[in-house]
């Protein structure tokens, strides 16, 4: 572990975090970590835990964290796309090389449709960019 800990510590859940203050000042050195707040990266609320006020450095900290998860994400979403076209690719390798009847027939209408469906949203998306 290094030596020096960060002030705040972020446990992430699925819409946010809770956010929890890190002190190693007190006399056993021990670590503590005391809840100050539960985030909400979804519609950017922070609520304080357990009635206390949340100062600006919490609020600078927690709005620093929430900016940087949101990128994170965002990689995370074009990285999650770019994986799909490999997957394409791989299943168009699969079905030209080495399915089965029954195989295909298995997966073709539902791969059909969502192509479709993805097709038509990119062909529209793009219409309105242009």
């Amino acid at each position: 572990m290094s030596a020096e800990l960060p002030e705040y510590y972020f446990r992430v859940r699925e819409n946010g975090a809770f956010v929890y203050r890190v002190d190693v000042a007190n006399r056993q050195r021990r670590i503590e970590m005391d809840q100050v707040a539960v985030v909400n990266i979804k519609n950017g609320e922070v609520k304080p835990h357990g009635g206390r006020e949340l100062d600006d450095a919490d609020r600078a900290a927690i709005s620093d964290w929430m900016e940087a998860r949101r990128e994170t994400l965002a990689r995370r979403d074009i990285d999650d796309i770019l994986r799909t076209v490999d997957h394409l690719n791989l299943t168009a390798h699969w079905a030209q090389s080495k399915a089965s009847d029954e195989a295909l027939e298995e997966v073709t209408d539902a791969l059909l449709l969502a192509m479709h469906d993805l097709r038509t949203v990119l062909v529209r998306k793009k219409a309105e960019r242009l």
